[in-house]
């Protein structure tokens, strides 16, 4: 069967971390339908370099004046005339950008956050891999793409399966017949690991997830599971849902991506293998279909599907999570705003694996919670809960 070819121009937001390599590699085999207009990165200078090179782009960005100097002067020698731009203001520009058709947001944590609203505001096409512009500001970005006719597409291979798994509208997809929706989890590297052995693991033994390639942030939120509950999140507000309407199950082979139950007591689900080339390719062509460069599911070679209930005490940040978006209001912006100074903490050595979760419900536990209506807001209360973390982090690391 043939595909129709839209072309579509595209700026991608964070394009040398996984899911913006893995998005390349995509585009690199349908060029003539996503022309590459924009990139971003934050301090890869060689590596962005090399795709500039490549995909020769009108516009890239650099997250400092420095790091742009050297992107600049690296392709000046090659003979490449891409614009070379830096900063916070660069990145809105670019998402915003009259000649862009399609967005993807794939810069990680709260640096995303300004960018994907700018995208949204300006009604294109967005294909989401940052969710914690959502877990931060889900009402803002959702008001904003109804407003300007925007299309969120999820590119998380839990969302983006939800999304394939429910039924289909001209704008998107509704919720209607739907009595909850099965959110899968790998479990991670831990998943089967003592308390006692929790305690001791290391960055790299919580970098090496058994299933998925991601960066470093990413990675480390899978063997929390803060990961998931950051997805809840997500869900409640891509799918217009309660927290309670989302179940999270254990799925250690990532074959299930997520599944949908009825009330008619069917259940569809979207399976693949764990490549992130299947939903990227499924949000740039959407509603047709293009070649991602996967290698098909083959079920004789599957050994079995095991589930099971994720347990919420060897990993309290899922719960954390679920809690943070039931009292609403800005505490999941506190949550996301502590968890990347933990993150960064024990990436450092300065926590431990279960401090994580601890420096988070601390930093809850502490805020003051407030409506979370407009941006302004929402800035300010990360900017304080990360004050707060910092300060919390520093009075532990001193009583030890």
């Amino acid at each position: 069967m043939t595909s129709t070819s839209e072309r579509r121009s595209v700026a991608l937001l964070g394009s040398t971390g996984s899911v913006g390599n893995s998005t390349l590699d995509v585009i690199r085999r349908h060029p003539d339908r996503y022309p590459v207009r924009a990139l971003s990165a934050n301090t890869s200078v060689a590596a962005l370099a090399e795709q500039c090179i490549e995909f020769r782009p009108e516009r890239a960005v650099m997250r400092d004046a420095d790091a742009a100097s050297q992107l600049a002067s690296l392709l000046r020698e090659q003979g490449v005339d891409t614009r070379v731009e830096a900063g916070e203001d660069a990145l809105v520009s670019i998402a915003a950008d009259p000649q862009v058709n399609t967005v993807v947001a794939a810069i990680v944590g709260a640096a995303g956050l300004l960018s994907t609203l700018a995208a949204a505001e300006s009604g294109k096409r967005l294909l989401l891999a940052n969710k914690e512009a959502l877990v931060m500001s889900g009402k803002l970005l959702m008001q904003a793409a109804e407003a300007s006719g925007a299309v969120i597409l999820p590119l998380d291979s839990e969302h983006n399966a939800i999304f394939q798994s429910l039924p289909a509208t001209s704008q998107g997809v509704t919720t209607r017949g739907v009595e909850k929706i099965l959110l899968t989890a790998s479990g991670g590297p831990f998943r089967n690991t003592t308390l006692e052995a929790l305690s001791v693991v290391t960055p790299q033994q919580a970098l090496a997830h058994p299933n998925w390639s991601m960066g470093p942030k990413i990675s480390i939120d899978s063997a929390t599971l803060m990961n998931k509950g950051l997805e809840v999140i997500e869900a409640c507000h891509l799918f217009a849902v309660d927290v309670d309407d989302i179940e999270v199950i254990v799925h250690p082979e990532s074959i299930i991506h997520s599944m949908v139950r009825y009330h008619d007591g069917s259940v569809v689900a979207q399976l693949g293998r764990p490549d992130m080339r299947t939903p990227i390719a499924h949000a740039l062509a959407w509603p047709d279909r293009i070649d991602s460069g996967v290698k098909p599911l083959d079920f004789l070679e599957l050994a079995g599907l095991h589930f099971e209930k994720p347990d919420t005490n060897r990993f309290p940040c899922l719960a954390l999570a679920i809690d943070a978006q039931r009292t609403g209001g800005s505490a999941p912006v506190v949550l996301n705003a502590a968890n990347e100074v933990a993150i960064d903490a024990f990436l450092e050595g300065r926590v431990s694996f279960l401090q994580l979760s601890e420096l988070v419900a601390d930093t809850l536990s502490r805020s003051k919670i407030s409506p979370a209506a407009d941006l302004p807001t929402i800035i300010a209360a990360d900017a304080d809960a990360r004050r707060l973390a910092r300060e919390l982090l520093k009075g532990s690391c001193s009583a030890t």
